[in-house]
């Protein structure tokens, strides 16, 4: 096992250093009125950006997911108006992170002040993109405080490998008899080399270096998929209390590795044969099984592995999802960001 991941690990770095990944993020603009369509959904006038399938609750993942999109649609009123609130309601922790959730039918509205690292790296990420873009020094300030923060609070060195917590509490060995415990679509691959940029203090190259290999270490079932949550504690398995599935979380991985510039087919293949075998619906699918749970027709999932044989084979978009209409929070951040990319780097597939 330890000279398969090591193989692995070699695998990764070099695919790693032939993209496009240490360079630059993601070059990709999000239309203004599919921008406005997304706003119009999902953002109130107060700059919170709205879960609507999740009891209109909002996240840090939330925020940060709109902040990005603004910027990539080059809306600096919304941005400053998403990050005004950010910074005032979720920016409450004394350790430079932001608290998770934020719900409008609780009082106070934080109720738990946990992190969750994904969320912060994309405010991280959104506001480095806009202070290098816009020449706002306040942005990249804060961005080179949240990127310290990150690295110190959610990343760690277990099994030879960086991992990245998803939450300073509840993850890691001294927390949980499995423990450490991770979540692969957390690593949000194109950011590294930003973030790397601007912090010494955490190798945030090798951390993404080392999530590409544990994607393929992580992979089990007769799909030969990732689970959501993984226990990383012995060998990399799916985590006790959580279901074993690839489920809405991991379905995001490939969208994450393709807009980073990962473009393996060795890689990216078994997670588009796993996820969608008929090519069209997106399925979350019973690890140990390979059953198919759930299946999911939204363009916003669905585009996902339209994207994989975009990518791989030049086919072109199926017209289903080659315009953006707003769904559901979650399924429409997808396809905003997924068409963003298309745009960017792959116009030919449109």
């Amino acid at each position: 096992m330890r000279l398969y991941s090591l193989a692995l690990a070699v695998l990764a770095a070099l695919v790693w250093s032939n993209t496009s990944m240490g360079q630059t993020s993601a070059k990709a603009h999000v239309k203004p009125d599919d921008w406005q369509a997304y706003k119009s959904h999902f953002v109130d006038t107060s700059g919170r950006v709205i879960d609507d399938a999740n009891g209109k609750i909002s996240h840090s993942e939330s925020q940060g997911y709109g902040l990005l999109l603004a910027y990539l649609a080059n809306s600096k009123a919304d941005f400053d108006l998403i990050w005004s609130f950010t910074r005032t309601e979720f920016l409450l922790r004394d350790d430079g992170l932001a608290v998770w959730k934020w719900d409008p039918n609780s009082k106070p509205h934080v109720t738990d002040s946990n992190n969750a690292s994904d969320g912060d790296i994309l405010i991280a990420y959104a506001l480095t993109l806009a202070g290098s873009g816009w020449n706002r020094n306040d942005l990249t300030a804060t961005a080179k405080t949240m990127i310290r923060a990150i690295g110190k609070a959610n990343v760690i060195e277990a099994q030879k490998q960086l991992l990245l917590l998803p939450g300073v509490t509840g993850f890691s060995a001294a927390d949980r008899e499995d423990g450490p415990v991770i979540n692969l679509s957390y690593w949000i691959f194109e950011v590294f080399p930003k973030f790397a940029a601007l912090d010494q203090a955490t190798d945030w190259n090798r951390l993404g270096k080392d999530g590409l290999s544990l994607i393929d270490v992580a992979r089990g079932g007769p799909r030969s998929l990732p689970a959501d949550w993984i226990s990383a504690r012995t060998v990399f398995k799916p985590a006790k209390g959580f279901p074993p599935e690839f489920g809405y979380n991991a379905l995001r991985i490939p969208l994450y590795m393709m807009r980073a510039g990962v473009t393996d087919r060795a890689q990216l293949e078994p997670l588009r044969q796993g996820m969608s075998p008929d090519g069209t619906n997106v399925a979350i699918v019973d690890i140990p099984s390979g059953t198919a749970t759930e299946t999911l027709t939204d363009p916003g999932y669905t585009i996902i592995p339209a994207l994989v044989d975009c990518v791989l084979d030049k086919k072109k978009l199926p017209e289903s999802v080659r315009s953006f209409r707003p769904t559901l929070y979650y399924p429409s951040t997808l396809h905003l960001l997924s068409l963003s990319f298309v745009y960017g780097q792959h116009p030919e597939c449109l």
